[in-house]
């Protein structure tokens, strides 16, 4: 589930605030630890703004042909 920045501050807020321990607040949240603390190391670092979702873009992709090798698979193909 993705949560708006808002919600997500919120939900530091409840957790700072909270008298029970931080593991517990957050199952009762159903929130998991890693995903809590990613989303608190980003606001105390950036504030409101670093909590906003972004789009996934990977660096490069694991299965791509290079041109050349794929030019060449072309080129076979297209002769069969």
């Amino acid at each position: 589930m993705r949560y708006p920045a808002s919600e997500k501050l919120e939900i530091i807020r409840t957790v700072e605030a909270s008298h029970l321990p931080v593991r517990q607040t957050l199952a009762m949240l159903g929130i998991p630890r890693t995903t809590y603390y990613r989303w608190y190391d980003r606001w105390s670092e950036g504030g409101l703004d670093t909590l906003a979702d972004t789009a996934p873009h990977p660096g490069s992709v694991w299965n791509r042909l290079p041109d050349e090798t794929r030019a060449d698979v072309i080129d076979v193909c297209a002769r069969a």
